[in-house]
């Protein structure tokens, strides 16, 4: 029997509460205000809001920030991949790669060149390898932290603040 295929659209008002809801029941810090302050940045042209769901249940999502916030990305009008999130129980199932494709074709079609960044602590372990299996190599700028690029000695904490920025040559 065929799996079924998640519905990866764009995020609508109705979602709001199920994503922020599913994000409580893992004790994430994802509020409603996140997702209505994502739908009108949607509704303006700063942000797409890609969302997947698997048989009428959310399953996860990312964003595009078409002017990102990263100067090295903003300075060459790269759009950056955003808050990439599927939910543990639809893992392993090719919602994120259908989610990334989907983000890569919308990016394609304004910019040959698509950015990410990601964390470096090992709760971004399966992110990193999803990355560079999917063709991001680093922008070699280094370690990213805040607002600044990391210097030789200088101490940070790992949080999830943390970043290296990857691009990846689009098709």
């Amino acid at each position: 029997m065929p799996k079924t295929k998640p519905v990866i659209r764009s995020l609508e008002p109705d979602d709001i509460s199920e994503i922020a809801n599913a994000f409580q029941r893992l004790g994430w810090n994802k509020p409603e205000s996140q997702y209505k302050r994502y739908l009108m940045e949607q509704s303006i042209g700063l942000r797409q809001v890609i969302v997947a769901f698997m048989e009428g249940e959310f399953a996860g999502y990312l964003t595009i920030c078409w002017h990102s916030l990263y100067e090295p990305f903003r300075g060459e009008s790269i759009p950056e991949i955003v808050d990439f999130n599927v939910l543990p129980k639809f893992r392993r199932q090719g919602i994120g790669t259908q989610l990334m494709d989907t983000a890569e074709n919308a990016i394609a079609k304004v910019n040959p060149v698509a950015g990410i960044g990601v964390g470096l602590d090992p709760d971004y372990g399966a992110a990193q390898r999803l990355y560079i299996l999917r063709g991001y190599i680093p922008d070699g700028r280094g370690l990213h932290y805040r607002d600044h690029h990391v210097k030789y000695g200088e101490q940070v904490t790992v949080d999830d603040e943390l970043a290296i920025y990857l691009t990846k040559e689009l098709e």
